[in-house]
């Protein structure tokens, strides 16, 4: 992963520069190329993330640019019926709106109707379930009222995560939140964990895991300050997969079941950072 992290050193003549102006002549980038990655959370001076257009430099600063992109690539269809469609997204692909991945199944099948029923972020990748019309999608809302879709994750969190399970119940924007955590493996580094939500509230389990001083590897937004680990600062997106996913169908009464594999950056990821073969302890 390290080959797609780039390095540079402000030399004495540049201090001052604003770290636009350096990424985009170091780069040989248009300004708004390199606003592009400094609005994706890409950059690093002296190990800790900046995204200030305008952060002035000093000599001697290093500067780390993460240059690898989320293509969104293909979209695995993991069930569908009548009424309900289940999807494997990846990375880099909105759940919904212009250029969503809701907005290319539409249009790749037929379903001008079809309407993601929750969200994942741009850069998680698994499960993710679409409703094919208007009472589908009706049906579905008392459903993750109720907490009757049961969701469970994979991820990689920073650092060394001391318990084996783990329950988080801190509250997010004044609502009740609960995340359960089971670690699968871990160093210092890093951890692998398995991860069910009993509520579902936004960026629940990136808060929660940032709350306990263990932000996602890859994390932009939430608790991703200075890192002192190489591969940590080179992860392409947030380490968080929607691995499995099950409900019972409001409309027809069936038992609906998924998984989605491990994708092959995080599975890239686990090697890095030493977690594949480290056993559970």
């Amino acid at each position: 992963m390290n080959k797609d992290l780039t390095c540079f050193t402000v030399p004495p003549g540049k201090k001052d520069s604003s770290l636009l102006d350096f990424i985009a002549d170091r780069m040989n980038l248009s300004k708004r190329k390199a606003k592009a990655l400094l609005d994706a959370r890409n950059v690093h001076v002296n190990r800790r993330r900046i995204w200030m257009a305008q952060h002035r430099l000093k000599a001697g600063d290093i500067v780390e640019v993460q240059q690898t992109g989320l293509a969104g690539g293909h979209a695995q269809i993991l069930f569908q019926d009548e009424d309900y469609l289940v999807a494997d997204k990846p990375a880099g692909l909105l759940s919904n709106g212009p250029e969503s991945l809701e907005d290319r199944l539409r249009r790749e099948l037929l379903v001008p109707g079809l309407r993601a029923v929750h969200r994942l972020d741009r850069g998680t990748t698994g499960c993710l379930i679409f409703a094919k019309h208007p009472e589908a999608f009706d049906a579905m809302i008392p459903l993750f009222r109720e907490h009757g879709v049961i969701k469970v994750y994979k991820a990689i969190a920073s650092g060394l995560i001391q318990k084996k399970e783990l329950t988080i119940s801190e509250p997010l924007e004044g609502q009740p939140a609960e995340t359960r955590l089971r670690v699968l493996a871990a160093n210092q580094t890093a951890s692998y964990i398995s991860v069910k939500l009993v509520t579902g509230r936004t960026h629940q389990i990136r808060k929660h895991l940032a709350h306990i001083g263990h932000p996602l590897a890859g994390e932009r937004t939430y608790g991703g300050g200075r890192s002192e680990d190489d591969a940590l600062r080179a992860m392409p997106r947030q380490m968080l997969h929607a691995e499995k996913l099950r409900f019972t169908s409001p409309v027809t009464g069936a038992e609906v079941s998924c998984e989605a594999l491990l994708p092959q950056d995080f599975k890239s990821a686990l090697r890095v950072l030493g977690l594949s073969s480290t056993p559970a302890r």
